[in-house]
């Protein structure tokens, strides 16, 4: 089976935008805080955490009021964060790649994976729905071949001169 991406410019709105930049602080704490888990749980036991107790933690955390503001965001968002901890894990220990680093907000570029259940993710015309963000417009550069199976956020500044040659405000 071939996987492709496709990279598409999206103009939301004020409200959309707010809510694309509170997923990305949402999932880079998820992220954080269950790297910072993992740490102490492998000094303690030997063992890191698995797939099954990240996800019955981050259930628990939703749950609790001092962090019940990450209800308001994707949760397929944050649960694929937990999924890319594991899989920064797993590369570590098969020596591929250093280990896993905390995320920080002063990277310029944020970003947050969504998968597509329930047709959440699909094209209506000439915008994109997204789940919680809603129908999104965006310029559609080429058709799209198959199935959309998930959307990543991805949040680059760019500088005046390079906004006007992508076409993107």
């Amino acid at each position: 089976m071939l996987y492709k991406a496709y990279p598409f410019c999206l103009y939301p709105n004020k409200d959309q935008q707010a809510l694309i930049h509170q997923t990305h602080g949402h999932c880079r704490f998820v992220y954080n805080h269950f790297l910072e888990l993992w740490h102490t749980a492998y000094k303690e036991e030997g063992k890191g955490l698995n797939r099954s107790s990240m996800s019955k933690m981050l259930t628990k955390l939703k749950k609790q009021d001092d962090t019940a503001w990450l209800r308001h965001v994707d949760s397929v968002a944050l649960q694929t964060s937990c999924e890319h901890l594991i899989d920064a894990f797993g590369r570590f220990f098969k020596k591929q790649n250093r280990y896993p680093r905390f995320k920080s907000k002063k990277n310029p570029v944020q970003s947050y994976t969504t998968k597509n259940t329930n047709d959440n993710i699909a094209i209506v015309g000439n915008k994109i729905k997204l789940p919680k963000l809603g129908r999104v417009k965006f310029k559609q550069t080429r058709a799209l071949e198959g199935r959309m199976m998930r959307a990543t956020k991805t949040f680059t500044p760019l500088r005046t001169s390079e906004k006007r040659q992508a076409g993107c405000t």
